[in-house]
């Protein structure tokens, strides 16, 4: 029997692979640059489905998948969450195959941002006033990002809005996460496989052009589920809080990748921007770790 410090120090190995992996994602999706995003995307929904079969079959987790689809209901709303992650995914990929890769990390610095807004909307949770300063520093950072742009930064709203839409209906739904994200991937594999049968058809297929391209294709739905499941299993082993923390790993990542491996522009304009989000992301912490100081139960003397 594993000890809770042994559990926390799984959970932080297993935070930092995921958010990590998640953080070298433009090098990996960079190799997709001359294949158009709907076919990469479609690829690695019906290889991460392959993938994800094989990990519900060895973790004993098909007799949830019966469940689920006795359950309209609940198909439905993963159903949704499919559509969500998948646009999730197009998004990412084709600002890293367009050169935007400093644009797509605005998005993940953005989205912890984003989920306290959707509490206060959908779940009915309040702010508090250093919440609400926060907001408004990461809503003038966006629009200072776009003003200069020359139009909205729509790969950075998109990426946090359906992230963060896709975790709170994540966390409304009664589904254990392996089986869930199985659904999902299943309910949008037909779309995926129909879209490259058109593309092949239609000789605009990559695979069809080059058919050494499957070896590229398989690894996506490892790469995909790797970190997902890392993710998972951190997510019960730590607290909200230090998860959230840690999760900032991967746009810092991402932002010095597109900076100083694929020479994006990072001039003072972009400057003012992120360090507008930075501030409104630190004192979103701030309140995070007060919050959770004031859980801590009071020493007693003996």
């Amino acid at each position: 029997m594993t000890t809770p410090n042994q559990e926390r120090s799984v959970g932080f190995l297993h935070a930092l692979l995921a958010y990590g992996m998640w953080g070298l994602f433009p090098l990996y999706w960079k190799l997709y640059h001359s294949i158009s995003p709907i076919e990469t995307v479609s690829h690695r929904l019906l290889w991460s489905l392959v993938v994800l079969a094989i990990l519900v079959v060895a973790l004993k987790q098909t007799a949830e998948l019966r469940s689920i689809f006795r359950s309209p209901k609940r198909l439905a709303l993963l159903a949704t969450t499919a559509l969500l992650l998948s646009t999730n995914w197009g998004l990412f990929i084709y600002g890293v195959v367009t050169d935007r890769v400093v644009e797509g990390s605005l998005g993940y610095f953005l989205n912890p941002l984003v989920n306290i807004l959707l509490a206060m909307v959908f779940l009915r949770e309040r702010l508090t006033p250093v919440q609400t300063v926060a907001l408004v520093l990461a809503t003038c950072g966006v629009l200072h990002f776009g003003w200069h742009l020359g139009h909205p930064p729509w790969i950075a709203l998109g990426i946090a809005v359906t992230f963060g839409l896709y975790g709170l209906l994540r966390k409304v739904i009664s589904v254990n996460p392996l089986p869930g994200l199985f659904v999902e991937t299943l309910l949008l594999a037909p779309v995926g496989l129909a879209i490259i049968g058109f593309m092949a058809s239609q000789g605009q297929a990559a695979i069809v052009k080059t058919p050494s391209l499957v070896w590229l294709f398989i690894t996506a739905g490892i790469v995909t589920t790797a970190p997902l499941y890392w993710f998972n299993s951190a997510a019960k082993r730590l607290p909200l809080s230090t998860m959230g923390f840690i999760q900032f790993l991967t746009p810092t990542m991402q932002l010095g990748i597109g900076v100083l491996v694929f020479h994006e522009a990072f001039t003072a304009r972009e400057g003012v921007s992120f360090l507008l989000i930075w501030l409104a992301i630190g004192l979103y912490l701030a309140t995070v770790f007060r919050m959770r100081k004031a859980d801590l139960p009071t020493p007693t003397s003996d």
